[in-house]
């Protein structure tokens, strides 16, 4: 394996966590809101619900972004709304959608408003949010090609949800000859160097009957450290043992196609170890990594 010659994919500039203002939604947007901060990117918190409902919120309705940080000692008490941007240079909205269906208001909107990360609470072996119903939800991967971050309500997540702090030690990364591992290999660096505490080891796992891995550029990064790791067997299992077997702050894996997020509920590798992982995974789809790329390149 050789150094990485592809030229740098850049990291988040804007965060959308969609929630259902459930208690499987609060570990999520805790994450959304740490991953903000550190990255000074653009915060939106998005909730669909009956025109009733809506009628029925306000601003306090959703996630308390400015208690949140006051909890979190980056804001002094009683802070005005203004001091997240003043303070912090984290840009928030709150969006409220009138819909009976969730997940395909929420495809409108990403289609209308694209973002680089989009986070999501899940219910480990339940899957999504209770209000993505599956055949909608295979639609918004599919044609959001958003990069997406799982957070299990019962998973280890590397943000405290009571003081804010970042634990990214150890991240998973399962690789394989087709698609290209590549992408996640660079984001999942980058997220080592800026969410990083130290060193972080970033463990290459293969599972499939050659032992030969793929031939992956690993990028020349001094705040990481690489290991290599092949097995056979079931792939899902192999996943979530290593990941288990190496306390993984974060599983990173790359999709493409129909594969990854798209198949969430089809019973696909990406979907069984979301469900299964005692931490976050983030699915890297590599047709908008190509096209965050290509957008940043035209500024």
């Amino acid at each position: 394996m050789s150094p990485s010659s592809l030229p740098e994919i850049p990291f988040v500039e804007s965060v959308l966590h969609a929630t259902d203002l459930s208690t499987a939604s609060e570990k999520a947007f805790a994450h959304a809101l740490a991953i903000a901060l550190t990255c000074q990117a653009q915060l939106k918190i998005l909730h669909v619900g009956s025109k009733k409902q809506l009628t029925k919120m306000s601003w306090t309705s959703f996630p308390a972004v400015r208690n949140t940080l006051q909890r979190w000692g980056l804001l002094e008490e009683g802070s005005p709304q203004s001091a997240v941007f003043d303070k912090l240079a984290v840009q928030v909205e709150k969006v409220g959608m009138t819909g009976r269906n969730a997940t395909a208001a929420m495809l409108h909107h990403l289609e209308e408003h694209p973002t680089d990360l989009l986070v999501l609470g899940t219910e480990g072996r339940e899957g999504l949010p209770r209000w993505f119903q599956p055949s909608v939800a295979e639609r918004l991967a599919r044609r959001s090609k958003t990069m997406t971050l799982f957070v299990p309500k019962k998973a280890r997540g590397f943000v405290a949800r009571k003081d804010g702090s970042i634990s990214m030690r150890r991240i998973l990364l399962p690789i394989d000859h087709d698609p290209s591992p590549q992408p996640a290999i660079q984001f999942a660096t980058q997220a080592a160097g800026i969410l990083g505490n130290g060193t972080v080891e970033i463990t290459l796992l293969h599972v499939g009957d050659s032992p030969n891995m793929p031939d992956v550029g690993l990028p020349q990064d001094p705040g990481c450290s690489w290991n290599k790791k092949h097995l056979q067997g079931d792939v899902v299992k192999a996943i979530i043992g290593v990941a288990s077997g190496i306390s993984a702050d974060l599983i990173a894996m790359v999709t493409a196609g129909h594969e990854g997020v798209v198949d969430a509920l089809r019973g696909s590798v990406t979907e069984r170890v979301s469900r299964q992982a005692r931490c976050p995974v983030l699915a890297v789809p590599t047709d908008r990594v190509a096209e965050m790329t290509r957008t940043r390149k035209k500024r």
